[in-house]
């Protein structure tokens, strides 16, 4: 019984110690961004195209009260309740003594300068197929933004989930993964390709979850539950529940404006994303329209 009891901690020990090393939290090397100057303007359309205001301003700011990044908006899931975080350049409540590399590791590794996980409620699975350029570009515009002394509120999650080192194990399972589409190699079609899929995060919540919040890929932008909880997040895919209808010029009216085909407007969190689409280049907006319209009917 001795041995048993013996072999049975060893098991433990060694089961949590290889648990522990496979959810260590990832780095970006310092070389990657070494030799990159970011740039103020390009930064603008990356902001826009990545929708960092509709999280990160503080609820119901409008106009350039949106880029006053103090944060205090809060998301219900099936996990807990998330508090966005204040992202200004304020040294002492923002990020303002952040460098680049801290940047980037947080967006596209979805780690912290102090090295602790970011929750997935943060979209650094889609922000992770950025390019550097474009991470270094969006950083050295939100240097310009105002500080705000405005202090961060706690996640209010239960067990186990207010553990974050298990976040490691889940970033192996899903942060890595990536749509399996046959696109076409045009160019427009790949650019579109590369907003909605990186900076745009539009699978985030056009697309379904598993039951520990990994995305199905299988149901690519085909809509589901809202991640909140309540209605629906619509199909954007050619697929009959989805955007058959329109044409490519309406989805560029759309994300321009709001209206849909029908004389329809955008609603909910749509409002925060027209607001941001509607700033983009015209062709960018193409792009992403010729993509919705390449991607496989669901």
């Amino acid at each position: 019984m001795r041995k048993i009891i013996t072999i049975v901690f060893i098991l433990i020990a060694a089961t949590g110690l290889i648990g522990w090393f496979l959810s260590a939290p990832s780095f970006i090397s310092p070389s990657a961004f070494a030799n990159i100057t970011g740039n103020t303007t390009q930064g603008e359309q990356v902001f826009y195209a990545s929708g960092c205001a509709s999280c990160h301003a503080a609820p119901k700011a409008t106009g350039e009260a949106k880029k006053i990044l103090s944060g205090g908006k809060h998301f219900k899931s099936d996990f807990g309740t998330f508090f966005a975080p204040n992202i200004s350049p304020d040294p002492d409540f923002g990020i303002g003594k952040w460098t680049m590399l801290d940047f980037a590791n947080a967006v596209q590794k979805g780690t912290s300068p102090s090295g602790q996980h970011y929750y997935p409620a943060f979209p650094y699975t889609s922000y992770s197929r950025m390019t550097s350029q474009d991470v270094a570009d969006l950083f050295v515009y939100m240097k310009t933004l105002p500080k705000v002394q405005t202090p961060n509120q706690s996640h209010h999650l239960g067990f186990p989930f207010n553990i974050r080192r298990g976040l490691g194990l889940w970033k192996l399972l899903f942060a890595s993964q990536n749509p399996d589409l046959s696109l076409s190699n045009d160019p427009e079609v790949q650019r579109g390709r590369y907003l909605v899929e990186g900076p745009g995060h539009c699978g985030e919540c056009h697309t379904q979850r598993n039951p520990i919040g990994g995305l199905n890929y299988d149901r690519w932008l085909a809509g589901g539950p809202s991640p909140e909880g309540t209605g629906k997040i619509p199909n954007i895919t050619s697929g009959e529940t989805g955007i058959n209808s329109w044409a490519k010029a309406d989805i560029e009216a759309y994300l321009k404006t709001g209206f849909t085909p029908d004389f329809d407007t955008a609603g909910g969190s749509m409002v925060d994303v027209i607001d941001n689409t509607s700033h983009l280049s015209d062709s960018d907006i193409k792009a992403i329209a010729k993509y919705l319209k390449a991607i496989p009917a669901k």
